[in-house]
């Protein structure tokens, strides 16, 4: 029987240029469900249908994986979820642009040693085989960094301190002319892009990230040509510069990521100046709760980050975590709280956590969505407990 406003699988099919397999195949993944099954199990079809399989056609021919295209699809409404997704896909061509540039020019160089020396460079190969074999890692990277802005956003645009909080840790650095500046954990550099007026021109920054998507990240949006910066991959626990190179050196909540703490002060304090200045920020154990207890109102399962990361480097442990490596530290709190009354820059915010929210979210997406805009309408508050140690006095090592 014919229903009014409803296609079969294969009049679906047609409409969209693709096989009835297809739709099947994206039905079992849950991507795309038909509207309507009948009793004997016939799946029917609608418009609204066909514009979401148009979107999923597109992503899928952008490169986005059918996991990536099942997040990115959630509702049409949600545009942000789309905005941040494509920004991370175009960052990938343009990493794969560069990649396919170096590729092209190993094979040159092969070509011309095999007309020249009739024998293969097999290490130059071996090089080859990685090129091709890295984009993998650079999604994981860009997702990460694509996090990060998410975090950024909701902060840097709800916040009651109009000041800002790159601002205010800029202006902690006490930056002068001539100096030599070392940060680790850049990300996407926005301590320096929100900065950059500010900054002396007669200035070395050497920005550093263990992560090589996050530098690209902060390269592209600081630029090539501001010569007073450099972009280097390490950890901070192995910092490759001679003693005593640096006369500022900035952790912007990086400390709390790293394994073992005493190795990394020990690193800083050798690459610090003696008179230099080491800061490093840091967050205490109210910060965000209400994101936490709004999540756990929803289901109780969600747990947004499986560590307490202030219990491994925050405000109320810091002093004594430094002290055994400076001779003076200090901390002063960072003033400021969140209001919002909109839903989509916290459920973006949310998702972007590292714990188990997309797992169990994205499935019922519509629901806390609705969950969501409920709490905020009013007005939702969310305490910020974050501030910075700002340590001198360098101690010799015992």
């Amino acid at each position: 029987m014919r229903l009014p406003g409803y296609y079969s699988s294969g009049q679906f099919a047609q409409l969209a240029g693709v096989t009835v397999r297809t739709i099947r195949y994206y039905d079992k993944q849950n991507i795309l469900n038909p509207s309507y099954v009948n009793l004997s199990g016939a799946r029917f079809y609608t418009d609204s249908d066909l514009a979401r399989l148009q979107q999923i056609l597109l992503l899928k021919y952008l490169g986005f994986s059918l996991d990536d295209i099942k997040e990115m699809t959630i509702e049409d409404t949600d545009y942000h979820f789309l905005r941040n997704s494509l920004n991370l896909q175009k960052k990938l061509v343009q990493d794969r642009i560069e990649q396919m540039q170096l590729v092209e020019s190993a094979i040159e160089d092969t070509v011309r040693a095999i007309d020249e020396n009739r024998q293969i460079d097999w290490s130059h190969m071996l090089e080859l085989i990685h090129l091709t074999g890295m984009e993998k890692s650079l999604k994981l990277q860009y997702q990460n960094a694509t996090n990060i802005s998410a975090r950024i956003r909701l902060h840097r645009d709800y916040s009651l301190n109009r000041q800002g909080w790159f601002p205010w840790i800029y202006e902690q650095c006490q930056i002068k002319k001539g100096q030599r500046i070392l940060e680790l954990g850049c990300g996407n550099g926005a301590l320096w892009t929100e900065n950059i007026a500010k900054l002396p021109t007669q200035v070395a920054l050497v920005l550093s990230d263990i992560s090589e998507g996050m530098l690209r990240d902060a390269r592209r949006t600081i630029g090539q040509n501001d010569t007073r910066f450099s972009f280097q991959a390490f950890d901070c626990a192995k910092i490759p510069f001679p003693a005593q190179s640096f006369d500022r050196i900035i952790a912007n909540h990086v400390l709390f990521y790293c394994k073992d703490l005493d190795l990394v002060c020990a690193e800083i304090r050798r690459v610090l100046k003696p008179d230099g200045l080491f800061l490093c920020s840091a967050y205490g154990k109210d910060h965000m709760k209400e994101i936490s207890e709004l999540v756990q109102q929803f289901d109780s399962r969600i747990v947004l980050s499986a560590e307490k990361l202030y219990e491994q480097f925050g405000l109320e442990n810091g002093c004594s975590i430094l002290q055994p490596h400076f001779s003076i530290v200090t901390c002063c709190c960072y003033e400021d709280e969140i209001l919002l009354d909109r839903a989509e820059p916290l459920i973006e915010y949310i998702l972007s956590c590292h714990g188990n929210q997309n797992q169990i979210l994205l499935d019922r997406y519509k629901d806390f969505r609705i969950f969501t805009e409920k709490k905020v309408r009013p007005g939702f508050h969310i305490t910020k407990h974050a501030g910075l140690f700002c340590c001198q006095g360098v101690v010799a090592p015992l």
